[in-house]
């Protein structure tokens, strides 16, 4: 009996690979796709209205790709269990990108069927996460699979609008999964960013305070929930406060001034930088000194968008058997999506009249960034572990 894999190629060995190459590309045809509908150029019928698409998508798949991608890597590392044999990575990878797909089809295809296609993703994910974790009873990593579960609930009540079942479920999802998000990369960070740093830097030890790292999280993740449920004002300003201080202090712990020779660093610590940014934008709007859309853009384009870039960029190297070193390439496309988010979010709270410009200025920078990273590492997630490794 021949048990070969039916998807027996390297873009199939670990979930990197796929999802993060998948990823790249959705990154560039969103936000192609949202600049050419958002200016009239372009006009399709969607399963989605116009704004909750771009939203949607940002949050629900290019970011869900990301996640995916360095959730079935890295389990496979902490349990060392596979966590999805090549076969069962295809499956998963063409179920997420029909859910991108299926929206343009919606005067063909059932509303439910679209929906049901998009939603059953993370669930499937959460599966192939829980599975090792559940096996080799590290129930330590069980934060991640609680996060997925949220995160399909916060894909439950945005469909749940779009389909006319429920009011106001598009934006409690979509301000949920933002938190989430969020809410990972606090845990994530206090994970990756020391062993990253004492990897990439000789001679440092960073400091790990888990009574911090708890702390942090737990502040910004009452940030989210007051969000969530409507609560503004001195309340509201408070935890964002004491989250961006939590944060800074924390990573404080790690940083070392010689991370700004090492772009793989770097990127990530200005990624984080963003997410401090956004709580301290998200206390501003509290008292509407700045519009909300500020700091929630500093989370998506800032914290995410750049640390996501980031972690690619190492994880890939480091998958493959290369040296943790960041190309010139891929260092002008960390620059461009700092850029990205710079014209995004802080130029505009600075010079308000120009924001259609920046806005646009903004797309092209996340383009540029995207197109670099999409052009470099495509030969990197599609060959063979240099070193002849499997994976």
């Amino acid at each position: 009996m021949n048990n070969k894999p039916v998807f027996d190629y390297p873009l199939f060995a670990m979930g990197f690979r796929a999802f993060f190459a998948l990823a790249g590309l959705s990154a560039l045809a969103l936000i192609g796709l949202w600049n050419a509908m958002s200016n009239g150029n372009l006009h399709v019928d969607h399963y989605f209205p116009g704004t909750l698409w771009h939203a949607h998508e940002m949050l629900l798949g290019y970011t869900s790709a990301v996640i995916a991608g360095f959730l079935l890597t890295a389990v496979a590392n902490w349990t060392s269990r596979q966590t999805v044999s090549p076969d069962q990575l295809a499956s998963l990878s063409f179920l997420w990108l029909y859910g991108r797909v299926l929206p343009f089809y919606s005067e063909w295809l059932p509303d439910v069927l679209i929906a049901a296609v998009d939603w059953s993703f993370l669930p499937a994910l959460t599966y192939f996460v829980a599975r090792p974790i559940l096996q080799t009873r590290q129930y330590q990593h069980g934060v991640f699979v609680a996060l997925l579960l949220l995160m399909a609930l916060a894909n439950a009540w945005i469909h749940g609008e779009v389909l006319g079942w429920s009011v106001a479920g598009a934006a409690r999802g979509l301000n949920l999964m933002a938190g989430l998000v969020v809410v990972m990369i606090l845990v994530i960070a206090g994970r990756v960013f020391p062993f990253f740093t004492e990897r990439g830097l000789s001679g440092v030890i960073c400091i790990r305070s888990p009574a911090l790292d708890i702390a942090a999280i737990l502040a910004g993740a009452a940030v989210f929930l007051l969000l969530l449920i409507g609560v503004s004002g001195l309340f509201l300003a408070a935890a964002a406060f004491a989250a961006a201080v939590l944060s800074l202090l924390r990573v404080g712990g790690w940083y070392n001034p010689r991370i700004w020779y090492v772009p793989l660093l770097w990127v990530l610590y200005i990624g984080y930088a963003w997410v401090i940014v956004g709580f301290v934008l998200v206390a501003l709007s509290a008292f509407e000194w700045v519009a909300p859309a500020l700091a929630l853009h500093a989370f998506t384009v800032g914290g995410i968008g750049i640390l996501t870039l980031g972690m690619m960029a190492r994880v890939a190297l480091g998958h493959t058997g290369r040296a943790l070193k960041a190309s010139n390439v891929i260092a002008i496309a960390f620059i461009a999506v700092n850029l990205a988010a710079l014209f995004r979010v802080l130029v505009p709270a600075l010079v308000p009249t120009w924001y259609g410009g920046l806005v646009m200025a903004s797309a092209y920078c996340w383009l540029a960034a995207f197109s670099l990273f999409a052009f470099y590492y495509a030969p990197i997630l599609t060959a063979p572990r240099l070193d002849g490794q499997p994976g």
